[in-house]
């Protein structure tokens, strides 16, 4: 499990190491192929600003060579706010006074429908809390079997499961599993995560291998930033995880998001940290210049500047037209949102936008069949 492969990397030495870079160092990594997670570290540390336009080009070239001109996109869909956990930073927390709603099955597909009438959208993204009594693996199942009437690619976003109901859930028409890490400190997780099942670090950072071991076809992995004030350290354990999945889940695909915190009824948790508009960059490019076949996402969390012009420098993936409340497209569209978005404009808006930077948008880009190894 990567938890035993985690405890042998010291969090504050990373930190120094990261700190300790130079230009040479940085030099260095853009004149590699092929980069390792020291040359990572270089290209994300304060040593690299002055490459900035250097690395936007190197991160343009692989993009393209990889993914031609292509971004692909999704619309993700809140089916319930129900959720055990405390954590501090998140709207649908616990504690907070607030209505709990989980969709009926027929109001999923209710918001199918109403999906499917903004774009001509096949890459959905299930989103819940946590809640494994009221809104477990079954009632996934459920919303699955409703979904793929609709759609060709399914996701989740959901709490970490155990290996054989990631399992299950493929033969239910699961295609990938997004989950964030959230932070890899482990001394100041629980800080951040007091109480619930997401309390344990352990569980959710080894769900990743659990996702492998399942099989499943795309893994999404993220950090939240504005939880370490360290967010370079914290990017850095997420390519030493990527590395590994890598190596021991080599049929899977991988996706990296680096999602800035927004505004959420929290209890007026204020991020430890703010990443700029130019560090956001930075790690985009090193990103890509350290993997040139991962899959790279931007959500509607950050502002349509940012991902338009991301857009054509290594974003691969882009959501649409987001709601972060539950049933917010048709059933409930004025519930209260796990949190704000920022890029407000509608999926037609965004496709045009795109077309105009020489960007072309794809609604589609999987179908079962294509999954031979598994037939």
């Amino acid at each position: 499990m990567f938890t035993d492969e985690l405890s042998r990397i010291d969090w504050d030495e990373t930190t120094a190491r990261i700190e300790a870079k130079t230009e040479n160092d940085v030099r260095r990594a853009l004149a590699k192929e092929r980069c390792d997670v020291e040359d990572f570290m270089a290209l994300i540390s304060p040593a690299a600003t002055p490459y900035l336009e250097t690395m936007a080009r190197l991160s343009r070239k692989y993009t393209e060579e990889r993914f031609g001109k292509t971004i692909s996109m999704f619309i993700p869909l809140y089916i319930t706010n129900s959720c055990i956990n405390h954590c501090v930073y998140c709207g649908f927390h616990a504690s907070n006074p607030m209505k709990r709603v989980i969709l009926t099955l027929d109001q999923c597909e209710d918001e199918y429908k109403a999906i499917k009438k903004l774009a001509p959208f096949e890459n959905l993204l299930i989103v819940t809390g946590e809640n494994p009594v009221k809104a477990g693996p079954d009632y996934l199942a459920g919303a699955l079997d409703r979904a793929k009437k609709y759609f060709a690619n399914l996701k989740i976003e959901v709490m970490p499961l155990k290996a054989e109901d990631y399992k299950m859930l493929t033969e239910h028409g699961l295609n990938g599993v997004i989950c964030f890490q959230e932070t890899y400190n482990r001394k100041h997780y629980n800080i951040y995560h007091p109480r619930g099942m997401k309390a344990d670090f352990d569980w959710r950072c080894n769900g990743f291998d659990r996702m492998g071991q399942a099989e499943v076809h795309s893994i999404g992995m993220g950090v939240l930033i504005g939880l370490e004030k360290e967010w370079r350290t914290d990017i850095t354990m997420m390519a030493y995880h990527l590395r590994y999945l890598q190596k021991h889940y080599w049929r899977t695909k991988y996706s990296v998001n680096f999602p800035r915190m927004r505004p959420a009824e929290n209890g007026g948790f204020q991020p430890n940290c703010i990443m700029s508009d130019r560090e956001l960059a930075q790690v985009t490019f090193a990103m890509r210049i350290f993997d040139h076949d991962v899959d790279i996402s931007y959500s509607t969390r950050e502002p349509a500047h940012i991902r338009d012009n991301m857009a054509t420098l290594g974003v691969t993936t882009m959501s649409a037209q987001s709601k972060t409340d539950p049933g917010g497209y048709y059933t409930y569209p004025q519930s209260l949102e796990q949190f704000h978005v920022s890029d407000e404009r509608t999926a037609v808006e965004i496709e045009r936008r795109l077309r105009e930077l020489g960007r072309e948008p794809v609604w589609k880009d999987w179908d079962s069949s294509f999954d031979l190894y598994r037939q």
